[in-house]
């Protein structure tokens, strides 16, 4: 079984994948890691040194691999993994089910203050200006992350609770 979690940047992707992996006694695979350990570099020097258009090249490479070669596993993809070249195509193709975590707008800029000096994208965007960053991308990503299996919706929600959700619907 090949179960993908997609969504926006600190929906909760990793967290819930190890979790989920663990009880359905699966392996977990973070892309970004994945990624890291192809490039030999983290993804914040990933993207200062060699730029995003690198990153994407190398993310939708390191995807297709680990999708087309490891069997029963949890992947946790970035936040911008489904809207870029095939990326989608190719988890709706070579995994049994994706899904995306969805969270309020609110609720993202809360998870992503607490961690945005190792968040590339918005490290240098002030708090008072998240709102609106997160606003757009979510517009501009939305119609990506819908073409996921399922969406789960993880406001006011308990880790426990969306891996127990996630699992009652792989049964």
């Amino acid at each position: 079984m090949k179960v993908v979690l997609l969504g926006y940047m600190a929906s909760g992707k990793s967290s819930v994948g190890r979790a989920l992996a663990k009880r359905l006694d699966l392996s977990f695979l973070d892309l970004d890691e994945e990624i890291s350990k192809a490039v030999e570099m983290d993804i914040p020097e990933i993207f200062s040194r060699k730029g995003e258009i690198f990153f994407r090249k190398k993310e939708a490479e390191v995807l297709k691999e680990v999708l087309m070669h490891t069997p029963n596993m949890v992947l946790s993809v970035g936040g911008g993994t489904p809207c870029y070249g095939r990326n989608m195509e190719l988890i709706d193709q070579l995994s049994d089910r994706s899904y995306y975590l969805k969270l309020s707008i609110g609720n993202l800029v809360q998870r992503i203050v607490k961690e945005r000096e190792h968040r590339p994208l918005v490290k240098n965007i002030p708090e008072a200006d998240l709102p609106e960053f997160i606003g757009k991308h979510l517009f501009e990503r939305s119609p990506f992350y819908a073409l996921a299996t399922r969406t789960i919706v993880g406001d006011q929600k308990t880790l426990d609770k969306v891996v127990k959700e996630i699992a009652d619907d792989l049964v």
